[in-house]
């Protein structure tokens, strides 16, 4: 008989099941959900490129890394830390990332009103980014990691004119696949059988 069907029976099983195998699926969920949108955070950043114009997605095009208020990339020395410190700043950085691409999506809903895939690609990747974030809280809370502290909203990212505009979007569509990218990459430290 398996421990599930042994639960079914006996109710008072279930409060001798250690919570090991709880943490350990969350974690294979969270890791699961991060390498999907690692995918997503791909496909937008080609789709926002194709929308663009003239230079983007021409060879050697190399836009001016903007600063963005409120978020950085990942820096070299995260891989370094201990885990629980890297899944902190993920979310950190998870948390930012919403407003910034609702921004985004107002601008581009402006400048190419016509792409209706890219604006929903957009809005899906803010909804994506809360969702990763919250997964990622919550495997911080069951390895009893401190909680980050008070969250504080990005400043609202904004460019004056089209040019300028474009290259902000890239670049927070650029960061958002970094930085999911990045979750997946310490979420699989933690995920039985990963690295180590």
């Amino acid at each position: 008989m398996s421990r599930r069907e042994g639960s079914l029976e006996d109710p008072q099983a279930d409060s001798s099941v250690s919570p090991l195998p709880l943490l350990e699926a969350k974690i294979r969920q969270t890791h699961s959900l991060a390498r999907l949108l690692t995918k997503y955070a791909e496909q937008l950043l080609q789709e926002y490129v194709q929308h663009q114009g003239d230079p983007f997605g021409l060879p050697g095009f190399s836009p001016p890394r903007l600063p963005v208020a409120g978020l950085s990339a990942p820096a070299p020395g995260h891989a370094g830390l201990p885990v629980p410190e890297q899944l902190q700043l993920d979310a950190g950085a998870l948390a930012a990332l919403p407003p910034l691409l609702e921004v985004v999506r107002r601008r581009q809903a402006e400048l190419n009103p016509r792409a209706l895939r890219l604006l929903r690609r957009l809005e899906d990747a803010a909804r994506q980014a809360r969702a990763l974030g919250a997964a990622v809280e919550a495997v911080l809370a069951a390895l009893g990691a401190e909680p980050r502290g008070p969250r504080l909203e990005p400043a609202a990212a904004s460019a004056a004119g089209v040019f300028p505009a474009k290259v902000l979007g890239l670049r927070v569509c650029g960061l958002y696949s970094e930085w999911v990218s990045r979750t997946e990459a310490d979420l699989s430290q933690l995920v039985p059988g990963g690295p180590a």
